[in-house]
């Protein structure tokens, strides 16, 4: 992936350059959001402009661009980077300073940073091929508004990266209450006799689009019950299926947790419904 975007200008990746002052370097003062798009056809397009514009005013950067804008500048990254699946990565700081200073500075235009990465085959892909992922788990230690998307990971990072090093492909975390937040780069959902459980939106947990489309595709589809509620960590470890969700994920089957075995150990067939009706529909968002 070789073309980017920069404040109104596409160029070779080697060219582009920010300040050093620029806040979003300094601080991890920024907004960032991650559309998965197929051969320019993108998923929750809308939604992921939403949440976005709904980070940006939380923290006070004012960045009026229309969501036709944005659509534009994501079709054009797709295609200077050879379509097929691909992240695009937008990434909006709150701009240079000339000083290191933590009150917001006045006068300062945002950064505007925008590029393309490949992602796991978004059509045609065949679940039957699918592994399931191994699952570390831990006391939740990021901050207290996870609901916004903010550059400033090192808490999810550093979460992430303890799963890493114990081997497993993601963290699973947990509040003080023993009660289920989401995973480093994920939401969760679980299943248990057949009922479909996933943790309340709050300020604990970011407001996946993945999560949110296949909420509403399996209300639509109507096979399952469907609870947002409060999960016990015990829950999660007794549950017949555990998921995970992302943009780049999709809708993930997770057969280890810690020294578990979820369930049978093997991928669930409500796993496998759930991921096919999510497949059959996620181009409709």
């Amino acid at each position: 992936m070789s073309i980017v975007f920069l404040n109104g200008e596409y160029m070779p990746v080697e060219q582009a350059k920010i300040s050093p002052l620029d806040r979003g370097f300094l601080f991890g003062d920024g907004i960032y959001e991650v559309i998965p798009s197929c051969n320019e056809k993108m998923i929750g397009f809308k939604w992921h402009i939403d949440r976005m514009n709904d980070g940006l005013k939380a923290i006070g950067i004012d960045l009026n661009w229309k969501h036709d804008k944005w659509q534009s500048i994501c079709e054009q990254l797709s295609e200077k980077n050879g379509s097929g699946s691909l992240g695009i990565y937008l990434h909006i700081s709150r701009g240079a300073d000339t000083k290191r200073f933590h009150a917001f500075p006045e006068g300062v235009e945002p950064t505007v940073f925008a590029m393309a990465f490949k992602i796991p085959q978004l059509e045609g892909s065949d679940l039957n091929h699918i592994k399931g992922y191994a699952l570390a788990s831990t006391l939740d230690l990021r901050w207290k508004r996870c609901q916004i998307k903010s550059t400033a990971l090192l808490g999810n990072v550093l979460h992430f990266q303890e799963g890493y090093e114990a081997g497993c492909q993601e963290t699973l975390l947990f509040n003080d209450n023993g009660e289920l937040t989401e995973a480093s780069s994920s939401n969760v959902f679980i299943v248990k006799n057949e009922v479909i459980a996933t943790s309340i939106q709050d300020n604990q947990i970011l407001p996946g689009i993945t999560r949110r489309i296949l909420l509403d595709v399996l209300r639509k589809d109507g096979s399952f019950k469907v609870e947002e509620r409060i999960i016990t960590l015990d829950e999660v470890k007794s549950a017949d299926e555990v998921w995970i969700t992302s943009s780049s994920k999709e809708v993930a089957p997770v057969t280890h947790l810690d020294d578990l075995e979820i369930g049978s150990g093997q991928l669930g067939h409500i796993w496998f419904k759930a991921a096919s009706l999510y497949a059959q529909h996620k181009f409709n968002y």
